[in-house]
């Protein structure tokens, strides 16, 4: 009967275990899979990717990993395949003790996107354990008249296994006096009771020796054995009595060692020793021996280590009362467990995405954590939030899963970076919290442009600089990262077309640098502006614009150009004198300009040589040359003055004119006639004609030279044409536009500005009727880059140039300016 009894459970053991074999899909989204103890390392459990209906690579590509929720992971994962693997030989016993079932909890978490998968494991035993006695040889004491039917209980066997393979019964070697019973705790496995059939007698048999045998349920069973010891007493009539059969007590479980348990009392009618009762923990597991300890003389039961409700809830121990004859009584204490909040919940972060670009949108997930609280009676609701103001929020995605996600738009300007505190808590009593920190960087996009530092910016620059002189810096900020932050500057085309702008001024693309390309000339041009376009490194570019303008600041580079009385030589300059004019009179005016402005253009005048100083004086402010005194008749006819006019610049110039005055007794054409050597014979001194002959023919021959030159000038000009590239005419810096006025080394103006000036005769007061400026169009040396602007000169004031000439030819600034 026993032999088929074992073959029953034998049956049932392997078909439980090819059913539990078989994966399962629970509710929740929780995949299930079962697998046997001690499977060997690389062992197959399962293809996740078929159970989560993916196909073949997927999980590779989406970059597939397991989490475990405790400390170490037990399984691995073949990307590739989808095949679930063991990653190591698993113990049941090691992994969940006594627990039934053994379940393994871990996550499958896939990227882009972000999505996790809850899945276990459970872990099924197989007997590879055998009962084992802690005490191989116990020994127990009977008195003689102990009454038949007593019961003696054993030490229970200790099998690591569970279910059919943990312990199933107990056999007892074959004897006269005893046979065994097993008994069930509530908490706890089977033990053995020794029931007397036979009485004893010591004088007969003082001593018995039997062989306890626990057996376990597996297939084939395994068992252990202790050799059992029963000492024959001599009388006692009385054993001791308990007050209660079970006694039962609550204990928090965060209670200190040496708390009282529970107190237990029991009474012995004999007299004497045999009266006197000794308390003591009966066979008990060592579980229970190392966390209860109990005073032989009071009863008292204590704590001696400490208590954790979430291992174990409940405590069932035995205790016997033995008194000084050696009877013994034995009862229960049940010990329940109260559990408290002692335990704050735990957070797991599986996953974390960062760095997280700053236009991510609202509900973008950031991480994903599950929260675990192991006092789930008492913790209560756990409630989960972040600490501070953050542009993020907790999702609750199902049972203890969150995610977080964006709740804000995101400034990498403004914040680069968040610790985000995440604060789990339940609602106790007491209440406990736990904070966990994640760090998220966030990445830098192109949505910043460029700015710069001023509205618009004005320039200076003196005229004659050299060329290539640094004149001024622009610059502009980019709040963005990196390439996103690299700003290149250029110059832009004005609106109107005009690209001379192009040929004065080149920017240096890095730094913003500005530098003049040719020499400046403010007489021909006053301050021009142009624009700055600053763009930055990003992928989609973006920019901004700044207006610049450069003034042009004044040199004093320009002698005083005398307009009247003309300095020619070609004709005299004679004004009349009437010498009745009285003091005061006004004789004539030095008119003069000045090309530069400002103050470099304010004159001056002063006599510089007079034939007579005491007749004459000039104004210093306006020129007028007036009589100082009367003249009389010992005063020369012919007056010779010397006029210096001066500028007020820094160095100052000036220039001198010469002005024959007459004084006559009237105004007529005689007089106006005076001194023309025209017409007063002069007797020829015969070196003059060989002068005059020496000075025609040197005349004729710079004619030739100069008609030969020009011939040339034309034939290389009309070559030049057909290589001529704007390149050329932008690096040509010994010629300037025609509206730039060329400037001597000397400072004076390259052309000469002459004027005729008409005066009526007959008058007394030689008063000025009109004064016109007479200027003669000298032809301009030109280079070979200026064939453009004589052709555009001759162009109607309506026409337009062609703008491709600037874009082409800007210049470029040498290493050495840079």
């Amino acid at each position: 009967m026993e032999s088929a009894r074992r073959k029953f459970l034998h049956v049932r053991q392997v078909g439980s275990l090819l059913l539990f074999l078989c994966v399962s899909v629970g509710g929740g989204g929780t995949i299930r899979y079962s697998v046997a103890e001690e499977m060997e390392s690389g062992s197959f459990v399962a293809n996740v990717a078929k159970d989560l209906g993916l196909e073949v690579g997927k999980l590779a590509a989406r970059g597939a990993r397991l989490v475990s929720e405790g400390n170490k992971l037990h399984f691995r994962l073949h990307r590739k395949t989808g095949d679930l693997f063991v990653k190591e030989k698993l113990d049941r016993e090691s992994l969940c003790g006594k627990a039934d079932p053994c379940v393994l909890h871990f996550e499958i978490v896939l990227v882009e996107p972000l999505q996790s998968f809850r899945a276990e494991v459970r872990v099924f035993d197989i007997n590879d354990n055998a009962p084992v006695f802690l005490n191989k040889e116990p020994l127990l004491r009977i008195p003689e008249s102990t009454p038949l039917g007593s019961r003696f209980p054993l030490q229970s066997a200790q099998d690591l296994d569970v279910g059919l393979n943990g312990l199933q019964n107990y056999t007892l070697s074959a004897n006269a006096y005893f046979h065994l019973h097993t008994r069930f705790r509530s908490h706890g496995p089977k033990y053995a009771e020794l029931v007397l059939d036979k009485p004893l007698d010591r004088e007969e048999q003082p001593e018995v020796n039997l062989t306890i045998t626990a057996v376990d349920g597996g297939s084939p069973p395994k068992s252990g054995t202790a050799h059992i010891r029963v000492v024959v007493l001599d009388v006692n009539d009385h054993v001791p009595q308990f007050s209660r059969l079970v006694y039962r007590a609550q204990v928090p479980e965060n209670s200190t060692n040496g708390s009282l348990v529970a107190m237990v009392a029991a009474t012995d009618l004999d007299e004497g020793t045999n009266k006197e009762i000794t308390y003591s923990l009966a066979q008990n597991p060592e579980a229970i021996l190392q966390t209860f300890q109990m005073d032989p003389q009071t009863g008292e039961i204590r704590l001696r280590g400490p208590l954790d409700f979430e291992a174990i809830e409940t405590y069932d121990i035995d205790i016997q009362a033995t008194d000084g004859g050696g009877l013994s009584a034995h009862s229960k204490v049940l010990v329940e467990v109260v559990d408290v909040n002692d335990n704050p919940p735990e957070v797991m972060v599986s996953s974390v995405s960062s760095p997280l670009p700053e236009d991510s949108p609202l509900q973008t997930v950031v991480a994903l954590f599950t929260i675990r609280d192991r006092d789930v009676r008492v913790g209560g609701k756990i409630t989960c939030f972040l600490k501070g103001d953050m542009p993020f929020a907790v999702k609750h995605t199902f049972r203890n899963s969150y995610s977080l996600v964006t709740d804000k738009s995101l400034d990498r300007e403004e914040v680069s970076g968040y610790n985000i505190t995440l604060v789990a808590m339940d609602t106790g009593p007491p209440n406990l919290s736990t904070e966990t920190v994640i760090e998220v960087l966030i990445a830098d996009i192109n949505d910043n442009p460029p700015v710069f530092q001023e509205d618009s910016y004005v320039l200076t620059v003196r005229e004659n600089n050299s060329p290539a002189v640094f004149i001024g810096k622009v610059h502009a900020e980019d709040l963005d990262l990196g390439e996103n932050a690299q700003v290149t500057y250029s110059l832009l085309p004005p609106k109107s077309g005009d690209l001379s702008v192009f040929a004065y001024i080149s920017i240096n693309s890095d730094n913003g640098k500005l530098y003049a390309l040719r020499t400046m000339d403010y007489e021909a041009i006053q301050d021009f502006q142009f624009v700055v376009k600053a763009i930055d490194g990003g992928f989609l570019s973006l920019s901004s614009q700044v207006t610049v303008k450069v003034v042009v600041l004044d040199d004093n580079d320009n002698r005083p150009m005398i307009l009247y009385p003309l300095q020619n030589g070609t004709l005299p300059c004679n004004d009349l004198v009437p010498r009745s004019a009285e003091a005061g009179y006004l004789v004539t005016k030095v008119v003069a300009v000045d090309g530069d402005s400002g103050q470099n253009s304010w004159l001056s005048y002063h006599l510089l040589k007079a034939t007579d100083v005491s007749l004459f004086s000039v104004q210093r402010q306006n020129g007028e040359i007036r009589t100082l005194r009367q003249i009389t008749e010992r005063d020369p006819m012919m007056q010779k003055l010397i006029i210096l006019v001066q500028d007020h610049g820094q160095p100052s110039l000036s220039t001198t004119a010469s002005l024959n005055i007459l004084l006559v007794d009237g105004f007529s054409e005689p007089y106006l006639q005076f001194r023309d050597p025209s017409k007063q014979p002069r007797k020829v001194n015969p070196s003059t004609k060989y002068l005059v002959i020496s000075l025609a023919v040197l005349s004729f021959i710079f004619l030739f030279s100069v008609t030969v030159i020009f011939i040339m000038h034309i034939y290389q000009k009309i070559k030049y044409k057909e290589k001529f590239t704007v390149q050329e005419h932008f690096y040509d810096d010994c010629h300037f536009p025609n509206n730039l006025v060329q400037v001597r080394d000397n400072g004076s103006l390259s052309q000469p500005c002459s004027y005729e000036m008409c005066s009526a005769t007959g008058t007394g007061n030689s008063e000025f009727r009109f004064l016109k400026r007479f200027m003669p169009n000298f032809p301009f040396p030109q280079g070979p880059g200026e064939a453009k602007d004589e052709a555009d000169a001759n162009l109607p004031p309506n026409s337009e140039r062609s703008n491709s000439q600037g874009l082409e030819g800007r210049a470029q600034i040498p290493d050495d300016y840079m």
